[in-house]
């Protein structure tokens, strides 16, 4: 595998498209990223995919792909006659995006075939192992995307290899343009690395990567700088970021450097560009390679260049057992990368060519290798790994599975595979739930319209509970009630002390009635609604309730709302705009730009706002907000950070306070123009019907079994 940088080459194409809004007014709020992949995109729109997947035939699948691994093409010839560590670092890196801060990025959606990953130089020449498995793809259509594919090819290069695992969840369905909603930094050139504070573990979030285009660490160390300690922060920094701890780190970088061999056969120069910047005739091809032959022995892709171990094709100690057995010394590739080789290497443990030539190599090691032998919690993880083989394979085969699926979300998501059954805590485990009877149902909401409590206590708890969902990666969300466990239980944003009031009602209720907690949260706020509306609202019962053993404190923190616009919440300033966080939020909860619109109004209508801002009507769910917003009678003007008033315009007398994720609907004309329907006369019953819609998609954004 190799998990490193390789040349940057400037786009050969500067499509003119004209000045453009974004060129005249670009400080404008964007509302594309809650466009993305809609149906026009998608030529297979009417597909079922996540049923069509249960009918593929996998184990021929598996066979198909173990006859691709040593069917060495002219065109691209396999190292060592095998491409199984070639599709390994094309899964690891489709998967290794994957960044808990936000939870995009990963494997789920096969975004390594669009820009910007398909021309990341760390994806250098994966281009080619992806055109490699086009017959597979071919023949198997509908019934196998593309995202499945590419994880399902490592998995199957390890087991065709000898190595352990633990199988692949399928169900993945594809994307059909690039992700423009993923913030990768804001690096305007390739392995810059703009996005530290003071030192290296102040990276910038949600990012996890080092530099611009990587997708864990550089190789050589921090920038360049062959260091094996420093080097050891930014593999932790980063590896954590991406929800590994230590023990997982040293499984899946030995794990997977057992592997296969960096390319940096000549000078780096001699690289011409990424696939997004290659002339036409290339067909997608990239990093065109005129020292010698361009391929085979003549690759050149990271810089580095050599093997990880004496047998690259095959499972075994080979990497913790070169990696301790010599002393190495830095090195330069033939490309001019820093690397280590070993002093006074055995001819046993040299390595044959990749030609299958008589021609030996040295082993190497990157300074990211060297890493884990300076830096002391990793030397012991590594001197244990080495002492019980079995339990290295055993960890490796979890890591692995927990890189390629933990984007995927809780297992009640996985569709089909050959997955192990095995239950594990980042998956966020919840009981299975069981729908009440009507009877029941019924008489929680009554217990509920008597309890005492208000619309905006109900509702304010159904949302904190349910909107902790991320579309992104499948986590959070209403199942489980794991709001009234640490550490949703004490953020600020939930109002802990209102809050436990709230849940100590709800906890009476569903004792009484043998309900879930996570029930009677959802019903609460449908009672809520139907207090404010007077329109029954429909609810889908079934939920369970999570314990706290089953509750990863320090990654459900993860989860923790800085700002909340649906709320009017803010905790500090920050440097982007609270409109903008809104919208980041919106694209998580998968939303679209109507019904962003429709929760924040229906909300403030109801009386939804901690900072008290955006609340100018009687608490009925109605289009009065809308309407009010939209009023000609007053003129807003700027009172502080956020804040912002209202006077008439005759008598210039203070009459409300709104912030800027309320006056985005009034300022913004994207959003004024959805906002302007739902004010109109007739629209009222529209407005709330539509409301009531959109907030049942949040509270069940998470039921994965009525999908």
């Amino acid at each position: 595998m190799e998990n490193s940088k390789c040349p940057f080459h400037g786009s050969t194409t500067t499509p003119n498209l004209g000045t453009q809004n974004k060129d005249w007014w670009p400080n404008q709020l964007n509302l594309d990223i809650l466009r993305q992949h809609d149906n026009k995109s998608n030529p297979l729109n009417e597909l079922d995919y996540k049923q069509a997947v249960k009918e593929l035939d996998l184990a021929a699948v598996k066979e198909d792909l173990k006859a691709v691994m040593t069917d060495s093409q002219d065109w691209w010839p396999a190292d060592y006659g095998h491409y199984g560590p070639f599709f390994i670092r094309m899964t690891w890196h489709a998967a290794g995006t994957y960044r808990t801060g936000d939870g995009r990025g990963g494997a789920a959606t096969g975004a390594q075939r669009f820009a910007p990953l398909n021309s990341w130089p760390d994806n250098g020449n994966l281009d080619k192992a992806r055109r490699i498995l086009w017959p597979i793809k071919e023949k198997y259509g509908n019934k196998l995307s593309w995202a499945d594919l590419l994880v399902l090819a490592g998995n199957v290069a390890i087991e065709d290899m000898g190595g352990p695992n633990h199988g692949t969840v399928l169900g993945r369905e594809d994307i059909w343009h690039p992700e423009k909603d993923i913030y990768w930094g804001a690096e305007d050139e390739w392995l810059g690395d703009n996005r530290y504070g003071d030192t290296r573990q102040s990276l910038e979030n949600p990012l996890a990567a080092v530099q611009m285009g990587l997708i864990y660490v550089n190789p050589e160390g921090p920038n360049g700088n062959p260091d094996p300690a420093l080097s050891a922060q930014d593999v932790r920094e980063t590896f954590k970021r991406m929800a590994m701890n230590d023990e997982e780190t040293v499984a899946l970088v030995a794990g997977g450097h057992t592997f296969g061999k960096a390319h940096g056969a000549g000078d780096a120069g001699l690289v011409e560009a990424e696939p997004e910047g290659s002339p036409i005739e290339q067909m997608g091809f990239g990093w065109k390679n005129s020292h010698g032959i361009g391929k085979g022995v003549d690759t050149i892709t990271s810089g580095i260049e050599g093997p990880w171990t004496s047998n690259p094709t095959r499972w075994d100690m080979g990497y913790l057992d070169l990696l301790f057995k010599y002393e190495w010394e830095l090195k330069k590739s033939p490309a001019g990368a820093n690397q280590w080789h070993p002093i006074n290497c055995k001819e046993e443990d040299m390595v044959p060519q990749v030609d299958g030539s008589n021609q030996k190599v040295l082993p190497m090691m990157t300074t990211a290798d060297m890493a884990l032998k300076v830096d002391p919690a990793y030397r012991k993880i590594c001197e244990d790994y080495k002492k019980d083989p079995d339990a290295f394979g055993e960890a490796f085969a979890k890591a692995w599975f927990k890189l390629l699926h933990r984007d995927m979300g809780p297992q009640s998501s996985y569709v089909a595979g050959d997955y192990n059954p095995t239950e594990y805590l980042w998956q966020d485990p919840t009981p299975a739930g069981e729908a009440l009877s009507a009877a029941t149902e019924e008489a929680i909401r009554k217990d509920l319209a008597t309890s005492g409590l208000s619309t905006v206590q109900m509702v304010e708890t159904a949302w904190a509970s349910a909107s902790t969902f991320r579309s992104s990666d499948n986590r959070g969300g209403a199942n489980g009630a794991r709001i009234r466990l640490s550490p949703q239980k004490d953020w600020e944003v939930n109002k802990p002390a209102t809050l436990k009031e709230v849940l100590g009602i709800f906890e009476g209720i569903a004792k009484k009635r043998n309900a879930s907690i996570a029930d009677v949260i959802v019903l609460g706020g449908a009672v809520g609604i139907e207090m404010a509306s007077g329109v029954k609202v429909p609810s889908t019962t079934g939920r369970a309730d999570a314990t706290q053993e089953q509750t990863d404190i320090d990654s459900f923190d993860l989860l923790k709302p800085k700002a909340c616009g649906f709320r009017n919440y803010a905790e500090k300033e920050f440097a982007v705009s609270p409109e903008e966080i809104l919208l980041d939020k919106a694209q998580l909860l998968g939303l679209t730009p109507v019904e962003l619109t429709l929760l924040v109004g229906g909300m403030r209508a109801m009386g939804v706002s901690q900072s008290g801002d955006g609340v100018w009507t009687e608490g009925k769910l109605d289009n009065s907000w809308f309407k009010t917003l939209l009023s000609m009678e007053v003129s807003w003007s700027s009172t502080a950070y956020n804040s912002y008033i209202a006077k008439t315009r005759d008598t210039r007398v203070k009459v409300r306070a709104a912030s800027r994720t309320d006056l985005v609907f009034g300022s913004n004309s994207e959003l004024r123009a959805i906002a302007e329907v739902y004010a109109q006369n007739d629209n009222n019953s529209k407005f709330v019907c539509d409301f009531i819609e959109a907030w049942n998609k949040i509270m069940n954004a998470d039921r994965f079994d009525l999908r």
